[in-house]
């Protein structure tokens, strides 16, 4: 049987807040397999986003394991966990996160210079396709201030996807966006899941966003509450 590209078992995050503990993860094991869509929903409060952190090796488990593609990254130390962000896990945030000054080329070519590309060509190449890829081959030159939210966010995808990772961590990424912008933008991921085989792990609050992946699993006070596989998903 193939292994999971994602296996967490009794996962837990407390914070420690003075007197106050926050348990925000309880105990959550669960398993997604390469080329899956995951789904993540829940309340505020309910631990959804700080699995998300665990998942990106942007925060570290209180106790319990996380295997990424069969490595614990729980016991891996700032470098190991740096090159994992960068080589294996792609980011998308719902706030975009450019750098205001910078083109879109530019933006998209940041963490290919953090992967150690020196080759400036080879870097404006790479982000070039990933602009491309997402319909904005035409913008390289643009800054964020010039483009729509939508084709911001299509930028941000390409910088998620320009060093090919195998994993697409998305938190929010329609939450700043109207209604036909965030269908856009989840055609993508869902093109990107289907046609390419990226395992995508998205974070919403919204259950119309939610159904566009194939499977949803459901937080409420730290613990995993429901996870099951979406029947009929959503079409545009």
């Amino acid at each position: 049987m193939k292994a999971p590209l994602i296996a967490v078992r009794e996962l837990t995050r407390t914070y420690d807040l003075g007197e106050t503990q926050v348990h925000a993860l309880r105990g959550v094991s669960l398993e997604v397999m390469s080329a899956e869509f995951v789904t993540l929903t829940g309340p505020s409060g309910s631990g959804k986003s700080t699995f998300m952190h665990l998942l990106g090796c942007l925060d570290r488990p209180s106790s319990g394991d996380y295997l990424l593609d069969g490595n614990n990254v729980a016991v891996m130390d700032k470098r190991a966990l740096a090159r994992v962000r960068n080589t294996t896990i792609g980011f998308v945030f719902q706030g975009f996160n450019l750098l205001p000054r910078t083109s879109a080329v530019e933006n998209v070519e940041l963490p290919v210079m953090y992967a150690g590309v020196k080759n400036a060509r080879e870097r404006r190449e790479r982000a070039a396709a990933a602009l491309t890829a997402v319909g904005l081959g035409g913008r390289l030159g643009h800054h964020p201030n010039q483009l729509s939210g939508g084709q911001q966010q299509r930028v941000a995808i390409a910088r998620a996807l320009v060093n090919n990772p195998k994993l697409l961590l998305a938190d929010e990424p329609t939450g700043n966006l109207d209604t036909q912008t965030s269908i856009e933008v989840m055609e993508i991921l869902r093109g990107l899941n289907r046609d390419q085989g990226l395992t995508v792990v998205l974070v919403t609050h919204e259950m119309d966003i939610a159904q566009y992946g194939s499977r949803i699993v459901s937080f409420r006070d730290g613990r995993v509450r429901t996870d099951h596989a979406v029947l009929e998903r959503r079409t545009a």
